[in-house]
């Protein structure tokens, strides 16, 4: 995994740096102080991963499509002290996988690093009762919540309940005696149907079709 870290605290970014480049499989290929500089650097590096504080010189919600754009197979995640529900709407509604608050353990930030890196999503789960609140009330759908989930199988509308649920696919396939490989494969078929871009926005449209009938803790 090669990773770009962009945060304007030097201190902060070396410890982060270190944390990482001291884990096997993991490879610290460029440092940025800000949004610009992050930009720059992911375009040269084509990394597999983008660690970005979402306050810091320049406009880094905007940076997170730009990155998107000059380096298409990078993940986005956010690693902030900010808890502003509107940084997290639009930090994801421009295409970053994660959002995490700052103070996260490093066994922890690891943990959440690697499975962003193997696909899946990622709100710290302090902010996403907020979140899902927040994006059920002004997710735009073309049609309505009940519509999208009548394309999905028995099996599926099963497996987008326990995603709601704030399980990750690990849990899933625990929970129904399925691989991880094979849940995840359920999880892309899922948003695919839904015409989502990731696990947040399907959870949400769970809620509003009462699929979920309460929020996870």
């Amino acid at each position: 995994m090669r990773v770009v870290i962009a945060d304007d605290h030097p201190l902060f970014l070396e410890g982060v740096a270190a944390i990482l480049d001291a884990e096997p499989g993991i490879d610290v290929v460029g440092r940025a102080n800000t949004a610009d500089d992050a930009k720059r650097v992911c375009a040269d590096q084509q990394p597999d991963l983008v660690i970005m504080d979402v306050d810091m010189p320049g406009d880094s919600i905007a940076a997170v499509q730009t990155i998107r754009d000059v380096s298409p197979a990078s993940k986005v995640v956010m690693l902030t002290v900010s808890q502003d529900t509107h940084h997290i709407f639009s930090a994801l509604k421009a295409g970053a996988h994660g959002y995490v608050v700052k103070g996260v353990g490093s066994r922890e930030l690891v943990r959440i690093l690697r499975a962003v890196y193997e696909g899946e999503s990622y709100v710290s789960p302090a902010l996403a009762g907020d979140i899902l609140s927040d994006m059920a009330r002004t997710l735009p759908l073309q049609f309505s919540a009940d519509e999208r989930l009548e394309q999905l199988t028995e099996r599926e509308k099963v497996i987008l309940r326990l995603l709601a649920e704030g399980r990750s696919n690990r849990e899933i396939g625990q929970e129904l005696y399925l691989t991880e490989k094979t849940i995840k494969q359920y999880v892309t078929a899922i948003l695919q149907k839904l015409h989502v871009r990731n696990r947040v926005e399907a959870a949400s449209l769970a809620y509003r079709a009462g699929l979920a009938n309460h929020e996870p803790s």
